[in-house]
């Protein structure tokens, strides 16, 4: 029997429930008690309805193992927000909003009615040229393992992820002002300002899942900004989320014809601003080459495009040698170039051929890029090793080794693994990109005995909704097919098929098509030969991931003795009476200024560190014109010498010579056979305790 509304309370909470039953039905979602939570700390007091499931049962882990460690995996590389950055029309679909999934989940206008205006889904292989636009409620194109335009991290996704063991989540700010200029776009192209945008839509993100939760500081999603806070969080058992940047022109750094179109005043101002939005792991260069560093490049018809797009950003093309040593980058290939890319060159310019056995990028780390890196190192942020070129990558660990600072990240397999040992010297963190189960397993598998050497956990790079392709369909008869229901790693949770409105995810059959399918995809390398092993690695990847961060928190820069104190030198070179290369430039804290001596082979260079110190450590930062023979001489009275330390195989850049710690007040570099036709040349010269 139906009654008429009363006039007292009763019928006011008839009219709330009409309004939440009319706001559904209009915009899609409304908030609803979760009728299963049962007062659960990780059940939601409401959800939006309709919603999508999350498909785990069990109380999430939370606490310390036995020796007082955190637990659980690592997403050291994703992009929670790209679909608000490349102008807002590239990744179509958000993560959430306040109008519900209908709203969050619905692809880009231009992909209606057919998918046949999806010009970048088709560029880039996830079509045969058309799709069905409709997300919610069928999905039944998208998203998938091969869809490169389409939202993959639905917040109910990241739940599923947080639920089967994900502890930690670096959300990489992203974007690229020249992809921006070249799709449809209704927002601005300016990196920074796409930069600002998704950082303040990851807070509010925090904010929508708290509101579930019953308010501020309640729900699984928390934005960190310190090792300690991200312990707290891990050890309640929630998602700590870090904010990362990864970006082709930050703080408006691009080159234009190898000028830099930025200053360090720009540097810095764009550092502080960074770290003040909470940002503390950062790229210098992705993609293109910029005012900072030389990238890595992409191979294959990817690279090709890539390649045009750098000319169109820059004015140059990518430009290639032989390498120094046993590290390269990827080679670019000599693929056809993408119409729709070839379409943009100028008449008459075309991709260059490049040589086989010159694979490695001319450029690495500029002056301005060591002055971004030490800025990092000033304010205590962590640097992505990932896609830097190796000329810059090896510049850029020879700072950091000097520095003895361990904030150094490898998060989805864009260096080259020959740097792992260094990284891990240092106290970096180092995760693969999201292969495929077997793929993974091969990979990590190279590098466990550093592990083990170094006492270090390991993680993944997802990478989802950043334009890279996930690992697919192995079919259900496939020897590490992932068998539903199965449990958590830590045998705490149940975990079923995925199930977003009229769609169930099987990652047997559907591959890794969104960022909840990442449990699934743990259970399958748990299946896979080797992977137990590599599970375990993977579970002990938050303390690991903690430690780094905490150490690069904790880290005292050293004290350079010999800073501002008298110089001496053999000889200096003197050819223009408008420029300075006396001895005193190379203890002034100006990386812009050097000495040089003649042209001869015995050349040396004299500290007086003004009293007797114990001396342990000489940094050298030699200019192009180094030594390849040279010692370190310490002395107590300037008279009589003896010999620290030597080499006859120096090759440039930054040198660190370390020696049994002693008493001296004079330093000598003294040079013995010159690596050039030039003399010898120091940008600066530490000397440290030890």
């Amino acid at each position: 029997m139906t009654r008429p509304f009363s006039r007292g309370n009763g019928g006011r909470s008839a009219l709330l429930a009409l309004f939440i039953a009319l706001a559904a039905v209009l915009f899609g979602s409304a908030p609803v008690p979760a009728a299963a939570s049962g007062g659960a700390w990780w059940e939601p007091t409401s959800r939006p309805a309709p919603d999508s499931q999350i498909n785990v049962t069990g109380e999430p882990f939370k606490g310390t193992d036995a020796q007082g460690k955190v637990r659980g995996f690592v997403d050291a590389h994703n992009h929670l927000m790209s679909n608000e950055g490349f102008g807002g029309r590239m990744i179509c679909g958000a993560t959430f909003s306040q109008a519900g999934v209908a709203d969050a989940l619905k692809d880009c206008p231009e992909h209606y009615p057919d998918g046949s205006g999806a010009l970048f889904e088709h560029l880039t292989g996830g079509d045969n040229g058309k799709h069905d636009p409709v997300g919610w409620p069928t999905f039944k194109d998208w998203p998938a393992n091969n869809s490169l335009s389409h939202q993959q991290n639905y917040y109910a996704w990241v739940e599923r992820a947080w639920r089967g063991g994900q502890r930690v989540l670096v959300n990489d700010l992203v974007t690229n002002g020249l992809i921006c200029s070249l799709l449809p776009r209704d927002r601005t192209c300016d990196e920074m300002t796409a930069i600002r945008l998704e950082a303040r839509k990851t807070y509010e993100l925090q904010d929508y899942v708290d509101a579930m939760y019953g308010g501020a500081g309640k729900g699984w999603f928390r934005i960190v900004t310190s090792a300690d806070q991200a312990r707290s969080v891990i050890e309640q058992g929630k998602l700590a989320v870090v904010l990362g940047v990864e970006t082709s022109e930050p703080f408006g750094c691009k080159q234009i014809l190898d000028i830099a179109q930025c200053s360090q005043a720009d540097i810095d101002k764009g550092l502080d601003e960074l770290y003040g939005l909470g940002v503390r792991s950062m790229f210098l260069c992705h993609k293109f080459d910029n005012a900072l560093c030389g990238v890595r490049f992409d191979s294959g018809t990817t690279g090709v495009a890539v390649n045009i797009g750098q000319f169109l950003s820059t004015g140059t093309f990518w430009a290639t040698e032989k390498c120094a040593g046993p590290q390269h980058d990827n080679p670019i290939g000599l693929a056809a170039a993408p119409a729709p890319m070839a379409e943009k060159l100028p008449a008459g310019v075309s991709v260059p051929s490049y040589a086989s056995d010159a694979k490695c990028n001319t450029r690495g780390l500029t002056r301005l890029g060591e002055y971004a890196l030490k800025g990092m190192i000033q304010r205590g942020m962590m640097l992505e090793l990932d896609h830097m070129s190796v000329k810059a990558a090896g510049r850029a660990l020879d700072i950091l080794e000097a520095e003895e600072y361990p904030g150094v990240i490898s998060s989805h397999s864009w260096m080259d693994l020959d740097w792992t040992e260094r990284l891990y010297r240092l106290g970096g963190f180092a995760a693969s990109y999201m292969h495929s189960a077997q793929g993974f397993v091969g990979e990590a598998s190279q590098k466990a005995e550093l592990r083990k050497k170094y006492g270090v956990g390991f993680g993944y790079g997802t990478d989802m909704n950043g334009v890279g392709g996930w690992p697919g369909p192995v079919g259900a008869d496939a020897p590490n097919a992932v068998k539903y229901p199965f449990k958590s790693f830590d045998g705490g949770s149940v975990i079923d098929r995925q199930v977003t409105g009229e769609r169930t995810w099987d990652l047997n059959v559907d591959g890794a098509a969104h960022n909840g399918m990442v449990p699934d995809w743990i259970e399958q390398i748990r299946l896979t030969p080797g992977g137990p092993g590599v599970v375990d690695d993977l579970s002990h990847g938050a303390e690991s991931y903690l430690t780094t961060w905490k150490r690069t928190e904790d880290h005292e820069p050293g004290v350079n003795l010999a800073a501002g104190h008298p110089v001496s030198a053999s000889t200096t070179e003197w050819w223009n009476p408008f420029v300075d290369f006396s001895p005193g430039l190379t203890v002034d804290g100006n990386t812009g200024t050097r000495w040089a001596s003649e042209w001869s082979d015995d050349q040396w260079l004299k500290v007086d560190l003004g009293s007797v110190r114990r001396v342990g450590r000489v940094t050298l930062d030699w200019e192009r014109a180094y030594a390849r023979a040279y010692k370190i001489e310490l002395s107590e009275d300037g008279t009589t010498w003896r010999d620290v330390w030597s080499t006859d195989a120096g090759d440039g850049g930054i040198d660190t010579a370390e020696f049994d710690s002693q008493s001296a007040r004079y330093v000598r570099i003294h040079g013995m056979k010159r690596a050039t036709d030039w003399g010898y040349s120091l940008y600066e010269v530490a000397v440290n305790r030890s």
